[in-house]
């Protein structure tokens, strides 16, 4: 049984999380870098952590996550890794023949305080890293910020290691966020819909979400090129999707190769779609074709007729910070009222002003932890319920003890399959997160209508 505590003792909690609504820096950097063709993620620390970082890819995703480790014993736990690393990359590029190693570094190895750059510019100085070989890195210790940190550095590295000024190309940049490899392809599908030549990074379509081919390959097709990564320092714009996971790379891209940058919210529901579209169109100078507007008609016909069964209805969200002020923004739209918001992550007072706006009609009602645990969010529903939960799978268990409809989103889900496949991006997108809310919400209305009847029938 949950013990219950009053929003203020619970607040002044700051010593202990309770089912942090989170995960580590370097499982977003690992993600990431899966989203570079040809590329090895390396995980600059133990064993141990490298496992952990792997098995929670492979499980939300259900595909072989491929990964390399320093290894470190209490050696290099004292004195240090550069050697552990140096072996790793010699051992790497000569086993394995990857196009680019992507480093990250764990909690041990930064608290030694090993230096990256130094250890690969010596690898390179020992000729250990072949002609035409990359290898990068991104600081991601696990003690500070989240899975979406990671992500954020990981991309910016991208930038930082591999963009290069040019003649302005027609070409726009697109960074996606932390987001589904489905919800990658939606992104790219508009732009190229448009007539829009784009450059995708990270790009985990069919990386990990690939068919199956009776063939096992290591590096699959997918994946944006480092060619690709060369050429978007010369492109006319870039959209970065997410304050908190794309911003500093398409703000990195700005810097070093003055190419304009507009950071816009997740794509997820009728009015952030339309602002993305609105800004690839006005980006490119191209028009938004029918087959788009077809799209978004549908939508808009899809919730003027199933916008009773929505409306009014209390919503209680955890994620990522990107992710809950889009769908507070879709939810508010569908006339909803989205209450209890918790996210592990920092994201800062900006963030949260921003929520704070988009719910403003929620009154009193209104509840948000940033940063924040599931152990919080709980106690919020045990004083007051709401009608609809949605977060990822850890979720489930309040939702069970609470007799709740949930819908799964986010990272990660561990036992329902599609995130990988069908997009909650874009028009299309935001349809399947209708039909997944009206389903959650009509069921249980169905159930409860028929314990009445059955009750009359007795």
């Amino acid at each position: 049984m949950l013990l219950r505590h009053t929003t203020a003792d619970i607040k002044e909690r700051k010593a202990l999380t309770v089912n942090p609504a989170k995960t580590c820096q370097p499982i977003g950097a690992m993600y990431a870098a899966l989203g570079i063709h040809g590329c090895l993620p390396h995980s600059h620390g133990s064993q141990g952590c490298y496992a952990y970082h792997r098995s929670t890819l492979t499980r939300h995703y259900k595909e072989p996550v491929m990964a390399a480790t320093s290894a470190f014993t209490e050696g290099a736990s004292v004195f240090g890794g550069q050697a552990n690393l140096l072996q790793a990359i010699d051992n790497i590029f000569t086993v394995y023949e990857p196009e680019v190693i992507a480093v990250h570094t764990t909690c041990l190895s930064e608290t030694i305080g090993d230096d990256i750059p130094q250890i690969v510019n010596k690898a390179k100085a020992d000729g250990r890293i072949p002609e035409g070989k990359y290898v990068f890195h991104a600081n991601t210790p696990s003690y500070v910020g989240s899975h979406v940190t990671g992500f954020a550095s990981m991309t910016k590295a991208m930038v930082d290691y591999f963009a290069e000024s040019g003649p302005r190309s027609r070409t726009i940049n697109l960074i996606p966020g932390f987001v589904e490899p489905a919800d990658m392809t939606e992104i790219r599908r508009l732009a190229t819909e448009m007539g829009i030549s784009a450059i995708l990074f990270p790009d985990t379509a069919r990386v990990l979400n690939g068919p199956l081919t009776g063939k096992y390959r290591m590096f699959p097709e997918g994946g944006v090129t480092i060619d690709q990564l060369r050429q978007s320092g010369a492109s006319v714009g870039s959209i970065a999707l997410g304050a908190l996971a794309s911003a500093p790379a398409g703000l990195a891209m700005d810097a070093k190769c003055k190419v304009p940058c507009a950071v816009l919210n997740l794509p997820i529901g009728l009015h952030d779609t339309d602002l993305f579209v609105d800004t690839l169109r006005r980006m490119a100078g191209v028009n938004v074709p029918e087959t788009i507007d077809l799209e978004r008609g549908q939508l808009v016909d899809a919730i003027s007729d199933w916008h009773p069964y929505l409306y009014g209805k209390r919503v209680g969200l955890v994620g990522d910070p990107d992710q809950l002020l889009a769908l507070s923004r879709f939810l508010t739209a569908l006339d909803m009222r989205p209450v209890y918001l918790v996210t592990g992550s920092p994201a800062g007072k900006k963030f949260e002003e921003q929520l704070r706006e988009t719910l403003a009609d929620a009154g009193d009602d209104l509840r948000i932890a940033v940063p924040g645990d599931m152990f919080l969010f709980h106690q919020w529903i045990k004083e007051r319920s709401v009608d609809l939960l949605m977060g990822n799978t850890y979720l489930k268990y309040i939702a069970r003890d609470e007799d709740i409809p949930f819908v799964r989103c986010g990272f990660p889900i561990l036992d329902r399959m599609g995130h990988s496949y069908f997009p909650t991006v874009g028009y299309r997108g935001a349809l399947r997160l209708l039909e997944k809310m009206l389903d959650a919400v009509l069921d249980r209305k169905e159930r409860d209508s028929s314990d009445i009847e059955f009750e009359l029938v007795l």
